[in-house]
């Protein structure tokens, strides 16, 4: 199965083609410019790699949570790309995309949320997929809860915004580890297997917060 992904949930913009046991990626810092990148950058992949839209099986994107223009223009495009081809659509969890790029097994994922939050998990890999020991949440680093055990290992921008609130989590914080096309293409591939795709018009980002910005007087109050 061939699995074109896409994802501008952070300030990287990737997409990806995945192929069975194999797959090439591309990405980049996008600063504001996802929407510009995204489509030329998949375009020079599949050229790279000899392929076209129409030897694709299905399209994923990173579903979320993360920057809410980058969460629509990722499902923009996978859906466009989606009803082009007749293609099965379906979204990944950027927590879970961020887990799998890390290579640990017990990942204490977290993003910037801004406005003094962060998206937040704790996720555990065995049988092949991750699953929560602390469910998904959008939460004030210092409120986070601790993950049980030991042998944690943290990621994501929310470590760097506010390491010293999440201090108490206690995990290993490993730098640079960000969400890729290139994961959400290998996590989708075995639910696309299932089954698991939806039309492309059924395909929906997942914010966990619906507030993008403080009033003035909560600003001014913080």
């Amino acid at each position: 199965m061939r699995i074109v992904a896409i994802d501008t949930s952070t300030d990287w913009c990737s997409v990806a083609l995945w192929s069975g046991e194999e797959g090439a990626a591309l990405e980049r810092r996008a600063d504001r410019h996802h929407a510009e990148l995204a489509l030329p950058m998949l375009r020079r992949l599949l050229a790279t790699v000899g392929a076209g839209m129409s030897a694709v099986d299905a399209v994923a994107f990173g579903a979320g949570p993360g920057s809410f223009t980058g969460l629509r223009i990722a499902c923009g495009i996978a859906q466009g790309l989606a009803m082009a081809g007749g293609l099965p659509v379906i979204g990944i969890s950027t927590l879970e995309a961020m887990a799998e790029e890390s290579g640990a097994l017990r990942v204490v994922v977290c993003l910037d949320a801004r406005m003094q939050e962060v998206y937040y998990a704790c996720l555990e890999r065995a049988a092949g997929e991750w699953h929560p020991s602390v469910g998904a949440r959008c939460i004030a680093p210092a409120a986070a809860p601790v993950p049980p055990g030991a042998g944690w290992v943290g990621c994501g921008g929310g470590f760097s915004a506010y390491g010293d609130a999440l201090e108490h989590v206690g995990a290993r914080v490993l730098p640079n580890v960000h969400p890729t096309a290139a994961a959400v293409a290998r996590l989708a591939a075995p639910r696309l297997s299932r089954g698991e795709g939806v039309d492309a018009a059924l395909a929906a980002p997942v914010y966990l917060r619906d507030k993008v910005a403080l009033t003035v007087e909560e600003r001014l109050a913080r």
